[in-house]
């Protein structure tokens, strides 16, 4: 770990000329102490780096001094650049990872690239935090020490016993054999099996975990994005709702985003899209069509058509009395 600090200050200094040891240690996120001792250790081995006394001072390398190139070329270092420019840097908890190796990537490029391809990564905004109608999508938050304990069992192919809050239930201790990492629209998934049998676990409601020594029973190999399919395939299966619906087409995104999944999707005659979308139960298709009021009407099955117009004539009863405050 120290070794990457050292790496990632020498390229802090190469990309901003001359910086503070207190701005040195926010960005690397250590204590001031600790940027002090790294730098004695960077001049004692031969990186010729120096102080500047003063108001304006701090630390800089010696003009002309440059880290070994990695090769490279422009548009693979901008697609590491604008893969950073979104929430991407918190998945899986390798955000400060992440922000190291953009400083590589950028002291990689030949000088005279550095300042256009920083400029074309600002142009490029992947996943921002919210829509075009101001709908925020926060990411779901996992404790960093949590994050990493997972992430070590995954990659190291060991047991990994977690404390795991499943919806509606109390949170109760597991072990099971980590499979592999997945994230979608900002939720982040463990798949694993637990005695021989697939488990999927949101990352959100792991409340603690521990890697532990025994290796992990799973194969060598691993196709994760069809093992991913194949799980989403069963989840669809269980016994939730699907419902045929006719929506305006402003609204399309506003009801995918309640949805669990699109079956099928067409236009209809009048303009309206015609889709087929599973929800959870019959109560979160009754809450999700609801809140598109007229914009979707509910075609089938027709005991959501008879909980909606049930609705609909309860609360026309209630404004519809004369009663006052």
């Amino acid at each position: 770990m120290r070794a990457d600090r050292l790496v990632s200050l020498v390229l802090l200094l190469r990309r901003h000329g001359r910086m503070t040891a207190p701005a040195l240690a926010r960005e690397l996120e250590v204590s001031t102490r600790t940027v002090l001792r790294d730098i004695e250790a960077l001049s004692t081995a031969g990186v010729p780096v120096y102080a500047e006394r003063g108001r304006h001072g701090g630390f800089a390398l010696l003009p002309g001094f440059r880290t070994e190139l990695t090769g490279l070329n422009h548009d693979e270092a901008l697609a590491v650049l604008a893969a950073g420019s979104g929430r991407g840097e918190q998945a899986f908890g390798l955000g400060s990872a992440l922000a190291s190796a953009l400083r590589k990537v950028v002291d990689a490029l030949p000088e005279g690239h550095q300042a256009t391809a920083g400029d074309a990564a600002q142009r490029l905004l992947i996943e921002p935090e919210t829509d075009l109608l101001s709908r925020r999508t926060a990411a779901e938050e996992v404790p960093g020490t949590t994050m990493v304990e997972v992430r070590r069992a995954v990659l190291a192919g060991r047991k990994l016993r977690i404390h795991y809050a499943a919806a509606d239930r109390a949170p109760q201790w597991r072990t099971v054999d980590p499979i592999g990492l997945v994230t979608v629209r900002d939720r982040g998934y463990l798949l694993a099996t637990r005695s021989g049998a697939d488990r999927t676990y949101r990352l959100s409601r792991i409340l603690a975990a521990e890697e532990l020594p025994e290796p992990a029973e799973r194969p060598d190999r691993v196709d994760l994005d069809r093992i991913w399919r194949e799980r989403c395939a069963a989840f669809l299966s269980d016994d939730q709702m699907t419902v045929l619906v006719r929506v305006n087409p402003e609204r399309r995104e506003q009801l995918l985003n309640t949805a669990l999944a699109v079956r099928a999707e067409e236009p209809d005659a009048d303009g309206r899209l015609r889709l087929e979308v599973t929800f959870q139960d019959a109560r979160h298709a009754e809450w999700a069509l609801w809140q598109l009021d007229t914009d979707a009407e509910a075609l089938a099955p027709q005991s959501l058509r008879a909980a909606l117009r049930d609705r609909a004539a309860a609360i026309a009863a209630c404004y519809g009395s004369s009663a006052g405050v």
